[in-house]
């Protein structure tokens, strides 16, 4: 399946693959990184990660890799409200796995969180090293989406459950054009200002619309073999959460 997502890059007169790009790109706008994403979400996000949890908690996962991590917001909240969980983060940039060090620290996790820089596409774990796995806004940024899930499947013991969250297109009528403008007009000028990157607000519109959602990206799931597949659209289809097993 093509995915017109890896064809999205952050710096479009930039020859260098997506994954350098992204590195980079997060990099500089890791100070800003956490206020934006408050910013442009109304603090939604919060709750997006909190019914995340709760779906993964179900499955009483003792080990938890969070994938694409940030700044360690989904792998506080998941060793807060999973109990005797671990998780480990990884995330391309040392920039934002810096910045979740510290807050990993100031929340008094730092013997169930760890976090380090790794590659999505080549995960250093030996296979079947975890009972669940999460992702949060960060599919849409895999330089291979399908490679990415492979590894995931690869490091997942069986029976364990994957969980994903992502941006997604509303496709209400009324909500459409709203949100199109919210995200093409308003974000972009904001993120511009906080960050003083010019271009990392105007990548991310343009990457949520290009990443497979609803059923293909089911189909890219089950391609990489995840079955019991399925997904919940959240308030009115700006964000989505996926939910796969290892059979």
């Amino acid at each position: 399946m093509d995915v017109k997502a890896e064809h999205i890059n952050p710096y479009t007169a930039d020859t260098r693959r997506k994954g350098e790009q992204v590195r980079d790109m997060f990099d500089a706008i890791a100070p800003a990184y956490d206020f934006m994403n408050r910013a442009m979400t109304l603090g939604i996000d919060k709750l997006w990660r909190a019914k995340a949890v709760r779906m993964v908690r179900r499955k009483s996962p003792g080990r938890i890799l969070d994938v694409a991590t940030g700044t360690a917001d989904l792998a506080i909240k998941l060793a807060r409200d999973i109990p005797r969980s671990h998780v480990t983060g990884v995330d391309l940039s040392e920039g934002m796995v810096e910045i979740g060090r510290n807050k990993v620290n100031d929340a008094g996790l730092s013997g169930r969180v760890s976090l380090s820089v790794a590659d999505c596409l080549s995960l250093p774990f030996v296979d079947e090293s975890f009972d669940a796995i999460t992702v949060a806004y960060g599919v849409r940024n895999f330089e291979h989406l399908l490679e990415g899930y492979r590894e995931m499947f690869r490091v997942m013991r069986h029976g364990g459950m994957l969980c994903v969250i992502e941006l997604s297109t509303p496709t209400s009528p009324v909500i459409k054009p709203l949100y199109r403008f919210y995200t093409r007009s308003i974000i972009p000028t904001v993120g511009r200002l906080v960050s003083h990157d010019s271009r990392a607000y105007t990548y991310l519109p343009e990457s949520i619309a290009a990443v497979p959602q609803g059923n293909r990206m089911l189909e890219l799931m089950e391609e990489a073999g995840f079955t019991s597949t399925a997904f919940r659209p959240l308030t009115f289809g700006t964000c989505t959460i996926y939910t796969a097993v290892r059979p």
